[in-house]
């Protein structure tokens, strides 16, 4: 029986040694808030930020960081979109001749079968004066990501793309 108590005593001991402050935990998840600013997901880089808050009201940079993401959430979600468009493998993307508006469309139905539905592009072109329209566009790659793939188009085209909230913006350049 005399024992059994220092045991008890060296786990809880050991239990409070792995135990973390409140100020270790606001660190923890202002360092998972920042992981998530840089995958694009401002919403949960705010939930992460907001848990550092709650374990220590005085976290400096969790308070300063969310106050930043309150001006620069549509951007963070712009580039996240942007990586995950991009990340999409392309096995092969062969046109001759194309339209522009062809070449697009053909883009975003490969890279909706390639990434199982997860990613699904839509594309506006800005072009009043029907510059891209006239473009005709040939290419031949194979397993590529589509960012690569965008960035061939658009130089063929002379064209330019903005990652916005609901589209991939295109006008000439």
């Amino acid at each position: 029986m005399t024992k059994i108590i220092p045991i008890i005593i060296a786990g809880a001991l050991a239990s409070q040694a792995f135990a973390q402050t409140p100020a270790q935990q606001a660190d923890s998840f202002y360092k998972q808030g920042q992981a998530a600013e840089k995958a694009g997901d401002p919403v949960a880089a705010e939930t992460f930020y907001s848990k550092a808050l709650k374990a220590d009201p005085s976290h400096a940079n969790a308070r300063y960081s969310i106050g930043q993401l309150k001006l620069t959430s549509g951007g963070i979600a712009a580039q996240g979109r942007e990586a995950k468009f991009g990340a999409v493998l392309i096995p092969a993307f062969q046109l001759d001749g194309a339209s522009f508006q062809e070449a697009l469309d053909a883009l975003s139905l490969i890279i909706e079968k390639q990434s199982k539905d997860a990613v699904t592009p839509n594309f506006v072109v800005e072009d009043p004066t029907g510059q891209l329209a006239a473009k005709k566009i040939t290419l031949n790659l194979k397993n590529m990501p589509s960012k690569a793939v965008m960035k061939y188009l658009l130089g063929q085209a002379n064209a330019k793309a903005r990652y916005d909230e609901h589209a991939v913006v295109i006008s000439p350049h």
